[in-house]
């Protein structure tokens, strides 16, 4: 485990002591049997067990494994990989279960690049999964509302599909450093919602300036992809924000579904933090 995340409780350097994460406060974490370490705080939580639970990450990771995100996680990493620098240090903020983190982490490998690689997500079912899974990557549960690391400590913060928190991501770069997001295009999973709902829409994709940023470029990318079983078509859907807010009509055409075709969008926003 690395020495890059700091204490929750009073911002020291954490280092690793036998099974455990202590700072030298002698405030103390202990590494599961994975390799992950939790770094929540109570007040860090809303709930016993915040963020994804078993089922959805097992679902995620079960979509992801057969390939149709492939090509936005081969565009992903391979952004990250053009700013990267030899010992730099990477941070993926809400990672889930480590799958374009492990991308980064091969594309880095396979150009002779090193690099520290850090990922935190709020749900320790799913840094649990990705520390099974990727070895070599340090990944913790924690908020991307307060996240453990020292100011100016990143190189590359990299986030897909996570909420946006400006002022954490600020705080955790270094002057000059590169953020790389993922976001939904505007038709992403249009033949599902068309799908689903009664009233399909397209998907709100806001400027993209962002206060203390400089915006670099956008890369869009857009395919389709044919799921022909009924596991798929849920997984996916389960994996969006459209599964809590749908009703029970819509779920009820959800799982009417055998096979579906569906256009995927997404757009990979690159920019550098000024100031200081």
């Amino acid at each position: 485990m690395s020495n890059g995340f700091i204490c929750p409780k009073c911002g020291e350097i954490l280092a690793k002591n036998g099974n455990s994460l202590k700072c030298p406060k002698n405030h103390c974490y202990d590494l599961a049997a994975s390799g992950y370490v939790n770094l929540l705080l109570s007040d860090m939580m809303n709930s016993k067990l915040p963020g994804d639970n078993k089922l959805m990450v097992n679902a995620r990771r079960s979509f992801l494994s057969k390939g149709f995100y492939m090509p936005l996680a081969d565009a992903f990493a391979e952004t990250v990989r053009k700013y990267a620098e030899n010992g730099c240090t990477i941070l993926d903020a809400g990672c889930g279960e480590g799958y374009y983190t492990g991308k980064i982490s091969e594309q880095l490998a396979a150009s002779g690049k090193t690099a520290e690689i850090f990922g935190i997500d709020i749900s320790k079912n799913a840094v649990n999964a990705a520390a099974k899974r990727y070895k070599g990557i340090s990944f913790a549960a924690a908020s991307i509302f307060h996240m453990p690391f020292g100011d100016g400590s990143c190189d590359i913060l990299a986030t897909l599909f996570a909420p946006y928190c400006g002022e954490e991501f600020l705080r955790v770069l270094k002057k000059g450093g590169i953020m790389v997001m993922a976001i939904p295009g505007e038709r992403h999973l249009w033949g599902l919602k068309k799908a689903v709902y009664d009233k399909p829409y397209l998907n709100e994709v806001k400027d993209y300036a962002l206060d203390g940023f400089e915006f670099i470029g956008t890369e869009k990318l857009s395919y389709t992809i044919s799921l022909d079983n009924a596991e798929d078509i849920r997984s996916l859907f389960s994996m969006t924000p459209y599964y809590y807010k749908t009703s029970e009509e819509g779920h009820k055409r959800l799982e009417a579904l055998v096979s579906l075709d569906t256009e995927v969008s997404f757009e990979i926003l690159t920019y550098r933090k000024i100031g200081g």
